[in-house]
């Protein structure tokens, strides 16, 4: 299924297009058409959420199934990301810096 008309461009690549642009609406739009989003494009989308209404869902969503995916997580790993995730929207850099080393040391980002 492409998601992109006739250009023959894959969906992934199209929705990852509109992650690197920041362009929030077309990522919705997007990630509803795709049977999954991985952990990682799914935290870049909490990224993106940071100063929307529907920031707090998506990142207690995305910390839950962080806790399910990441099979080596300990308790300590799940209450970082939990305090990354509530500074991402005060300090967006530094928070997704911790994220990322949480997200590579439990094995679940590359």
């Amino acid at each position: 299924m492409f998601v992109s008309g006739d250009s023959g461009i894959p969906p992934y690549a199209v929705f990852r297009q509109a992650l690197d642009a920041g362009d929030l609406g077309r990522v919705r739009t997007l990630a509803r058409l795709m049977p999954s989003v991985g952990i990682e494009d799914a935290l870049r989308i909490c990224l993106l959420l940071r100063d929307h209404d529907g920031y707090e869902r998506a990142a207690v969503k995305w910390l839950g199934r962080f806790a399910l995916e990441a099979r080596s997580a300990s308790v300590e790993d799940v209450v970082a990301a939990a305090a990354a995730l509530n500074a991402l929207p005060h300090r967006p850099d530094a928070a997704m810096e911790r994220l990322w080393s949480i997200c590579a040391r439990a094995g679940v980002a590359s």
